[in-house]
């Protein structure tokens, strides 16, 4: 008898093959930058908010000055596509056009992807406008402005200075639990570029209130993760009282 009497009897030198057996794991390719950047102008908004996305792939100086030009577009969704791509590809050229136009944009999820484009620009021009947009915007922008002021750490010691005492007033007071989780985040960045002097040390005394005090769970979880960063002495004997109390 053969297995050919027996169809529910498997040959196990038989190829089995399935979908699965098909699946291509490599990425998809990238968008063509030529193409890309001739649909940048194109008088189609859909074609131009396609292009700036693919620069949110796409590295290529080429581009900055048409998403420059993007960022007055009259179709919020290319504004916004634009300032992300900016923040792809950061450049000084694009500071100023971004710190205008957050000042300008009456729509708030522009204002969101240029405040995140800034934080990548990392330029000291950028500060007193994130600073404004961490105290009076809307939350989903105060959450990136806390961030952004975050990746200033590697600007200047002055940048550092004045960025901090915003940061920590959102911290204490901001009503949204996800802004004081990123504000906690920024000052430990910040914080870690400072010399032991008065506003490390108001930076510190905020994270430990904050770590103790605060009602939310990841806020607290934020503050902890940035005193460890910073490694301060007195915030790390906080925390290993707090784990010895059974309160963290």
């Amino acid at each position: 008898m053969n297995n050919n009497d027996h169809p529910n009897i498997l040959d196990t030198d038989m190829e089995l093959e399935s979908s699965l057996d098909q699946f291509d794991e490599s990425e998809p390719p990238l968008p063509d930058p030529e193409e890309m950047l001739l649909l940048l102008e194109s008088p189609e908004p859909a074609h131009r908010m396609t292009a700036a996305r693919a620069f949110c792939e796409l590295q290529d100086d080429r581009a900055i000055s048409h998403l420059i030009n993007l960022l007055r577009d009259g179709c919020p969704l290319v504004r916004v596509s634009a300032a992300y791509a900016l923040g792809r590809n950061p450049s000084p050229d694009a500071v100023e056009p971004l710190i205008l136009q957050l000042n300008c944009d009456w729509n708030g999820y522009v204002r969101k992807g240029v405040v995140w484009a800034l934080g990548n620009c990392r330029d000291h021009r950028a500060l007193p406008s994130l600073i404004d947009a961490l105290r009076t915007d809307i939350s989903a922008v105060r959450l990136w402005a806390a961030s952004s002021l975050g990746q200033m750490a590697k600007v200047g010691y002055y940048v550092v200075i004045a960025a901090i005492p915003p940061l920590i007033q959102s911290l204490r007071g901001d009503a949204v639990s996800a802004v004081r989780s990123n504000s906690a985040w920024a000052i430990g960045q910040l914080a870690r570029e400072l010399p032991n002097n008065v506003v490390y040390a108001g930076a510190i005394d905020a994270l430990i209130e904050s770590l103790e005090e605060d009602p939310d769970m990841g806020v607290r979880e934020d503050a902890k993760s940035s005193l460890l960063r910073v490694g301060d002495p007195r915030g790390l004997q906080i925390i290993e009282d707090l784990e010895m109390e059974g309160l963290l």
